[in-house]
């Protein structure tokens, strides 16, 4: 079994920042590509950005320019640094992962974290 536990939402004003993390454990042979997407109430889930296990990142419409991305591949673990936060930020941010638990890959979801930004 494999399981995503992120951390490090809450809420902040406009124009402050915030930093999440992601942490993959369980049984693991490799993680190909890991993201953070967001979903805000009654809207679709959306990409804010992935990076591969080399370090390529893409980054959707919503974390282009203020998030950061980054990843530390001895420890599984996924980071997004998001500043000059907008009211419009607020979602829940969920952390996903390709996990190969032996030859095939598949996407693993974690619980989700809150962040609310304030006006």
């Amino acid at each position: 079994q494999v399981h995503l536990v992120e951390s490090g939402g809450g809420a902040v004003q406009a124009g402050g920042s915030l930093s999440l993390s992601c942490a993959a454990s369980g049984s693991i042979r490799s993680i190909r590509a890991m993201g953070w997407y967001r979903q805000a109430p009654g809207k679709q889930r959306e990409l804010v950005a992935t990076i591969t296990s080399d370090g390529s990142t893409n980054y959707g419409d919503s974390g282009e320019g203020r998030f950061t991305i980054s990843r530390d591949n001895a420890k599984n673990t996924v980071y997004l640094q998001m500043n000059s936060l907008k009211p419009d930020d607020t979602a829940v941010y969920y952390c996903n992962a390709e996990v190969a638990q032996l030859f095939v890959f598949r996407d693993y979801w974690g619980q989700g974290t809150q962040v609310t930004v304030s006006s």
